[in-house]
């Protein structure tokens, strides 16, 4: 099983033991004098905005649970280093022959962990109930009627001069009605 062609593989772990698979590899990979073998091993992650209560709070986010990438030429040896990794269930691909990942999926999935984008993750939905926090709308309570994900906005109505009028808030502009 010899490919030397240093490559990105995809290695399937426990559900939650992604870092402690990283962690054990990286030090099987020193002390069995893989280094040349055996090159980055990455857990995909990507920052995500979690706004609770009004509050933003940036936290990171598994992109693949269950999964880690490991760059390396795939020999023998690196494949036994690999796959009997403690948290490790086996390399991804068709039975027993591990099938690398096309460059420019490894590549897309570098830069998305590279940044830039910051996904949000919002505790209220379409039709709830929110008080406006902050801003000219301070205390005012209204109906979500859209949420903007990409623009990290909410529409919601209020009723003010006796009519409902939409109005466009950021995320931490609301809060849900406990």
């Amino acid at each position: 099983m010899y490919f030397m062609e240093k490559s990105w593989y995809v290695v399937h772990t426990y559900s939650g033991y992604e870092n402690k698979v990283k962690a054990n590899l990286e030090k099987r990979i020193e002390s069995m004098n893989m280094e040349e073998k055996i090159f980055r091993i990455l857990v995909p992650m990507e920052d995500e905005v979690e706004i609770k209560d009004g509050k933003k709070k940036i936290t990171k986010r598994k992109i693949f649970p269950g999964y880690v990438l490991v760059e390396m030429f795939m020999t023998d040896d690196s494949w036994y280093v690999v796959r009997n990794t403690p948290g490790v269930t086996g390399f991804v691909g068709s039975g027993s022959k591990p099938i690398p990942l096309e460059d420019s999926e490894a590549k897309r999935i570098i830069r998305q962990m590279g940044g830039g984008e910051i996904r949000a993750r919002i505790d209220f939905s379409e039709g709830e109930n929110v008080r406006v926090i902050n801003g000219p709308f301070e205390n005012f309570i209204g109906q979500i009627e859209e949420i903007n994900l990409d623009k990290g906005k909410v529409r919601v109505m209020i009723s003010m001069f006796g009519r409902e009028t939409p109005i466009e808030l950021e995320f931490i502009q609301v809060e849900k009605l406990s």
